[in-house]
């Protein structure tokens, strides 16, 4: 990737996170109508489907980039159970070209799928006793992300 075309990848990247601050800042996500949240959430996440109903936590979230390259940590609220939404991912993210990895399931269960050179991580918990029934926290990075290990002095 030149620099040019980086620095223009980074400043973009940097627009949105302020403007997905200024959601966490008030911990609203995106608000409308289903349709719009939805839209919204797309444009964002790109090709990787949401279960209905499923907001955005803004405070919990942190997205750098947006639509098919986004990296960071989105957390959202689901109204169906960890189970039905276990098995939403497991249906939808290989329809929509993501390949499953791993998939353990159980009391916070965890899905790792890839695409191209992207690795998707999406951890399923079960909400608090008043809340959204599932806390979905879906993590996105390149696949061969560089490592750097700590050396030791």
């Amino acid at each position: 990737m030149s620099k040019l075309k980086r620095f223009h990848h980074y400043a973009s990247a940097a627009a949105l996170s302020v403007l997905l601050a200024a959601c966490a800042s008030s911990g609203d996500s995106p608000t409308g109508t289903p349709s719009e949240v939805q839209e919204i959430q797309s444009q964002l996440l790109g090709d990787m489907p949401l279960p209905a109903a499923s907001k955005i936590i803004g405070s919990d979230s942190l997205i750098i980039g947006r639509g098919d390259n986004w990296v960071g940590r989105v957390v959202l609220s689901g109204v169906q159970t960890p189970t039905d939404i276990y098995a939403f991912f497991q249906a939808e993210y290989p329809k929509a070209g993501w390949t499953t990895v791993s998939a353990v399931k159980s009391k916070t269960s965890i899905l790792v799928f890839t695409k191209g050179d992207r690795t998707s991580t999406v951890e399923l918990n079960e909400g608090p006793f008043t809340g959204p029934k599932t806390i979905i926290t879906i993590t996105a990075s390149p696949k061969n992300a560089n490592v750097i290990v700590p050396s030791k002095k």
